[in-house]
């Protein structure tokens, strides 16, 4: 038996029995994780208001064996509030809806328990982070949030040289299937030409170009959600089921 202590964000929570919950979160050292949580859902229970969505939680897990993921769940039996996210994201409901899809974003990303993803976990933190402190609009957070973390996963969209040949851009075609940006030679069935202004914000969200990303107007904001959201789509193989609200 084992003790376990990392620091981690609040991905979702499942009912368990009449008082517990299975917390999934996402931590720096041990990757997606899913430990129980003893009687969070009483009243009475301050241990559970901390382990709600979108908090960062300093977590210490008790595990049989010498591994966190193992055959049993291990059991959440201490957490810290290192900084509590929700109450700037819960309220607004554009907020919400963006941070409830990065969540679930997070989570479809790391697939296998247990595997370390710093990269995505602190893409996260940071994300959150922005999103509750209202820093840009919930919509353009989400955007450069999804772009990054297709990044950092090995799909990397490009939005200027071509993604087949290398061409220097700007060019005119965007082929999801392609990888991003493609030249007039290069171009194949099923790509679109969107508009300049679109993957300049695109590129801009990418990079971490704000100032490109808030002057933006709001019909290029619009297509350029599009084309992030097929691109996505592509690469998870199905959608999100949160971007339908986000869309609204």
């Amino acid at each position: 038996m084992s003790l376990f202590r990392d620091d981690g964000i609040v991905l979702r929570t499942q009912k368990l029995g009449e008082a517990d919950r299975i917390i999934t979160l996402l931590t720096r050292g041990h990757g997606r994780v899913r430990a129980v949580a003893r009687g969070v859902r009483r009243t009475k229970s301050k241990f559970g208001a901390r382990l709600e969505p979108f908090s960062h939680v300093d977590v210490q897990f008790f595990a049989r064996g010498s591994e966190l993921v193992g055959r049993g769940l291990p059991l959440c039996t201490q957490s810290e509030t290192i900084a509590p996210y929700g109450g700037g994201i819960v309220s607004d409901y554009a907020r919400y809806t963006a941070g409830t899809a990065m969540l679930e974003t997070a989570e479809r990303f790391t697939d296998h328990e247990g595997e370390p993803a710093v990269q995505q976990y602190l893409l996260l933190v940071g994300a959150l982070r922005t999103l509750s402190r209202g820093e840009h609009a919930p919509h353009l957070v989400l955007d450069a949030f999804l772009l990054r973390s297709l990044a950092v996963n090995g799909y990397a969209p490009t939005f200027s040289d071509c993604a087949k040949c290398g061409m220097p851009g700007p060019n005119r075609f965007f082929s999801v299937a392609s990888g991003g940006s493609v030249c007039a030679d290069c171009r194949v069935p099923g790509s679109v030409v969107p508009s300049p202004q679109a993957l300049e914000l695109l590129g801009a969200l990418l990079t971490g170009d704000w100032e490109t990303a808030d002057a933006c107007e709001s019909r290029y904001v619009r297509e350029g959600n599009g084309l992030v959201s097929a691109y996505l789509h592509w690469h998870l193989e199905r959608g999100l089921r949160s971007l339908r609200y986000v869309e609204k």
